[in-house]
């Protein structure tokens, strides 16, 4: 089969295309004929070793890369009863995604609805899981509950966006230009600032009264941190989620007490996904959300395995408009016996 490889860190040259064995299930596993896989920061950062030294992410070299996808079932381990070849099914934070199959535990696998075409759930799952457990298990957002998304227009902030306004709390958004903040409308923001140069802190401050919001949601980092402190009520949440901007590296924890006796948490997805009921009750939300319509995230341009070079320059310049794809289906399929 074909797979992306690494076996060394540096820039999109180090990816490379190979033929190796198709995998064998073990116990508890699942064979995955891959569909599409989707390609994202964290890819990025796997390929230039930001996850070397990791414990939450303990991704080694060499390793192929790609953490979430979807496809069929192909086969089955020993011990696995909750799926069967041909299943439509997804799965993120697994590392051997871009590759024509992949052997995924069958507690981390997720059913993908009919309702949900194969690619939007290869898209859409990492960032959908993403987004709620950040609205739901760190946020506990509802009815009466306020919050600002950073990046509203970006892939998680507008599933976020659209979970916040699904669970009944007031949602404003920042984005970076003028014409995004009709998509952050659109996905149930009531109101969205531009973010540079702390432009959204007044506005959001006259919105809210003076008394700023409970939650901030925030993926930038350094540009947008210390202004987050400005527009979060006193004893409220600011939770650091990314750093598309930079890494805050001059903290000082005497700030927080300053700005009101703010909390500042750092989660990470896959803390919030430790065992397979926590996973199937997200997928439900966001599957249904997608389904439905009420949650949505736009599609980008579909790469072939040989373009994957190409695929991860466009997404550290942020060229991709919309959430991209390798679209490994179009391969010539690969027998198995």
């Amino acid at each position: 089969m074909k797979a992306i490889r690494i076996e060394q860190y540096g820039g999109p040259e180090v990816l490379r295309l190979q033929d190796i064995p198709v995998p064998d299930p073990g116990a508890d596993e699942v064979l995955v004929r891959m569909a599409h896989a989707g390609i994202n920061v964290m890819d990025v950062g796997t390929r230039k070793g930001v996850f070397a030294n990791s414990q939450t992410y303990s991704v080694r070299l060499p390793t192929t890369i790609g953490m979430e996808g979807a496809g069929t079932v192909e086969r089955v381990g020993a011990g696995v009863t909750g799926f069967r070849p041909g299943d439509r099914v997804a799965y993120c934070l697994v590392w051997n995604s871009h590759a024509e199959f992949a052997v995924v535990p069958a507690w981390q696998l997720v059913h993908v609805p009919q309702a949900v075409p194969l690619a939007l759930a290869a898209a859409a799952t990492f960032q959908g899981f993403t987004a709620h457990y950040l609205a739901t298990d760190v946020g506990r957002l509802g009815p009466g509950r306020s919050c600002l998304v950073h990046a509203a227009a970006g892939g998680v902030g507008q599933l976020l966006v659209g979970f916040a306004a699904r669970l009944g709390a007031t949602v404003y958004g920042t984005v970076r230009a003028e014409d995004q903040k009709r998509i952050a409308r659109e996905r149930g923001a009531q109101d969205v600032f531009l973010s540079g140069q702390g432009g959204f802190v007044a506005p959001l401050l006259a919105q809210t009264g003076g008394a700023g919001v409970d939650v901030v949601f925030d993926s930038v980092g350094k540009p947008t941190l210390r202004d987050d402190f400005k527009v979060t009520r006193k004893q409220g949440l600011v939770v650091s989620f990314g750093a598309s901007g930079g890494a805050v590296d001059d903290f000082n924890p005497a700030e927080l007490g300053e700005a009101g006796s703010l909390y500042l948490t750092r989660p990470r997805l896959k803390d919030h996904l430790s065992d397979a009921d926590s996973i199937q009750a997200r997928a439900a939300a966001l599957y249904a959300g997608l389904a439905d319509g009420t949650l949505s995230l736009p599609l980008g341009r579909r790469y072939a395995m040989e373009q994957v070079g190409l695929a991860h320059a466009d997404v550290e310049e942020r060229r991709t408009g919309g959430k991209p794809l390798l679209d490994i289906a179009s391969l010539e399929p690969t027998p198995v016996d």
